[in-house]
Order: C-alpha cells, then structure tokens, then sequence
C-alpha cells in the first residue's frame, strides 16, 4: 500500500470516518493515523478483554489495523468504520484464542451463574472525585483484575456494553448473539463483578479507622492526666 502525506493543510479531526476512509483508500498516512488514533481505545479494550494480557492485545489491534487498512476496498459502508474495525480485532483475537484452545468458541463459554437477585454494578468505571493519582490507579487495577476474572462470554460483553458504551443492539451484532443474551450475559458478568469487587474491599474492612499506636498512647495519657486530676 502507497502512503503519502497529504499536501493540504486540513484539519482531519474534524473530519467523519467516511471522509478519513477515503483519503485512506488514497494511501493518506495522516488520514490512516486520524482513524487510528480515533480507534485505538476501544479495539485495545476489546483485544484486552479476549487475550486478558496488554502485550497479545496490542498485537491483536496491530494485526487488525494491518488488515483493515490493506483491504479497505471490503468495507462497503454499510456499517460504521468503527464496528467493521472492532469485528476484524475481536475475530483476531478470537482467532488466536482457538488456536490455543481449538475446543474453545465465545459462544460456548457461557457459564451458569448462580440464581437470585442480579445486583447492578455501576456502569461508570470513573471515579467519584478528583482523588490523587495513586487512588486512581488503585481503583483502576482494582476494576480491571476483577473484570479479568469475569468467564470469557461476560468479559467481552461487560467490556463492549459498560466501558465502551455500545448498545445492546450493537453489542448482539458485533458477538453475533441475540440481544436477549447479550442482556443475560452482561447481568451476570455486572453481579459477578461486583462479588469480586466487594470480597476484596471486605478483605480491609478490619483496617478502616484505625486507632493505634502514637493515637492510642496518647489517648491513654490524657485519660490518665483526667483521672489523677479527679
């Protein structure tokens, strides 16, 4: 494929999908780099949520852009730029998953959850507040080990409908589910979540407000300082 760098000054970001896919199809390097640079976020997160590992993701997204990019002729705009590009990422990663495991289909990992109540996990993975930079990275590795841990067919689904925001519809076409078990899949992998979430939050609970050490000497001090004064 010829690259060129586009002659005219044009504000690309500004630009929709349709219109950067042209100049691609053109060989435009800045209009490939615009679309990928507008990708990049959600088709590491979908390669992340099948490969559960940041190195074999980013070489899923890689691979993909690759593919993308030298068959632009096959996307025949019927669907969004993005969905066409996500399909290509999750069929790779996919891909590789069933050459480690041949047995192994997204469809096929469904696994039963127990009955009851579905809790709703919260749907924003942002923090509440401005906390420091270390809180932020604490509840972000929190969220994403138990999202790692979620059974492959809820982890993919979880990662598709509440981080990157796609509707149920989408989410169904994009796995080639029916939408009734996308909803099924992502109450499970919500309630499982937030299983994982609370028994590791539980794990500190005998830590919260703690009250020892210089605290409590001095504490003991002032006590006894009141009663020799009685």
């Amino acid at each position: 494929m010829q690259l060129a760098i586009l002659r005219q000054q044009v504000d690309l970001d500004g630009r929709r999908d349709e219109e950067l896919v042209a100049l691609a199809r053109q060989g435009g390097e800045n209009a490939i780099r615009a679309l990928i640079k507008r990708n990049n976020q959600r088709l590491f997160r979908v390669a992340r949520a099948v490969m559960r590992n940041d190195a074999d993701a980013e070489d899923v997204v890689q691979e993909a852009y690759v593919r993308a990019f030298t068959r632009l002729d096959s996307f025949k705009g019927d669907a969004n730029f993005s969905t066409w590009l996500t399909r290509i990422a999750l069929n790779e990663a996919l891909t590789r998953i069933r050459k480690r495991r041949p047995v192994a289909e997204l469809d096929e990992l469904d696994i039963a959850a127990n009955g009851g109540q579905v809790i709703m996990f919260p749907t924003s993975l942002t923090p509440p507040s401005a906390d420091a930079e270390f809180g932020r990275r604490q509840v972000r590795a929190l969220l994403e080990q138990a999202i790692d841990e979620l059974p492959a067919a809820f982890r993919i689904v979880f990662i598709l409908r509440d981080v990157e925001e796609m509707s149920i519809d989408e989410t169904a076409t994009q796995l080639a589910l029916k939408p009734e078990t996308v909803k099924t899949r992502l109450h499970r992998a919500r309630k499982l979540m937030r299983a994982a979430i609370e028994k590791r939050l539980s794990n500190g609970f005998a830590e919260l407000f703690p009250f020892n050490g210089a605290r409590c000497e001095r504490m003991a001090d002032r006590v006894v300082e009141r009663l020799r004064g009685l």
